[in-house]
Parts: C-alpha cells; sequence; structure tokens
C-alpha cells in the first residue's frame, strides 16, 4: 500500500504532497524533510529504493523535480517505480509546460491513478477523462 506521494524541487521544497494513511501536521513536515534529505543526498548511479524506517521510498529524478512514494514492504517497487513514471507522462499528456499553477489538477490525475492508497488506473486516457469534461465545461 501507497503511504504518501510526494513532489518535490531540488531546493528540497515539497511541491505537492498526498497522505493516504492519517500522519499529524507537525510529524509530516518532519517525514517529508528527512526524506527529502535522503533522496537528495543519492547520486543518479544508486538505486532509487530506499529502507527508511518501516517503510520503503521509491523515487525518480525528472529534471529538478523528484517524485518520492512512501510504501508499506509488501508493495511491489517495481509497479510503484513504473506508476511514478506512468504519473509524469500523464502530467506531460496534459500540461505541455508549467504544472505548478494548476495544482488542483494535479491533485485529479493522482487521485484518478491511487486511491486510499492502492493503484486503480493506469491508462492515460481513462485517467485524464475527468479532465477532459472539467475543461469543456470550463469553455462553455
Amino acid at each position: 500500500m501507497i503511504k504518501f506521494f510526494l513532489m518535490v524541487n531540488k531546493q528540497g521544497q515539497t511541491r505537492l504532497s498526498r497522505y493516504y494513511e492519517h500522519v499529524e501536521i507537525n510529524k509530516r513536515t518532519m517525514l517529508e524533510a528527512e526524506v527529502i534529505k535522503n533522496c537528495l543526498s543519492r547520486s543518479k548511479d544508486q538505486c532509487s529504493f530506499i529502507e527508511y524506517k518501516d517503510f520503503k521510498l521509491v523515487y525518480r529524478q525528472y529534471a529538478a523535480l523528484f517524485v518520492v512514494v512512501g510504501i508499506n514492504e509488501t508493495e511491489n517497487e517495481m509497479a510503484v517505480y513504473e506508476l511514478i513514471h506512468n504519473f509524469v507522462e500523464v502530467l506531460d499528456k496534459y500540461f505541455s509546460r508549467v504544472i505548478m499553477f494548476n495544482l488542483d489538477r494535479v491533485h485529479i490525475i493522482l487521485d484518478e491513478m491511487v486511491l486510499n492508497g492502492c493503484i486503480v488506473e493506469t491508462n492515460r486516457n481513462r485517467i485524464l477523462a475527468p479532465l477532459s469534461v472539467l475543461d469543456k465545461v470550463a469553455e462553455s
């Protein structure tokens, strides 16, 4: 099961966070700082899977953006690694450029892909269908 999903820039600033288990706000801040420090300090030659406390971290770097997913020990690391790549491809398909001004849309995309910590959809067209409807309503 996925515990949390983070998007972080190279400066260590969290751009998006979604938690699938309850974590108090002050603990989230500490957790994010530690997780970001662990991921940013690794070289590109090192593995993208990290054992951390009672869960695992799976991350990928895309230019100046890191996508970090915290999972429990039963979740498949490679499946989550591919989920991250699929998520970024969906973002790339929907947004041709800047995504940080449209975080509500990013949350919709993530919610279409992951529900209660479980991967529920990977088909790009199905993921983007609700956004197409929203865009058509906004145009009219």
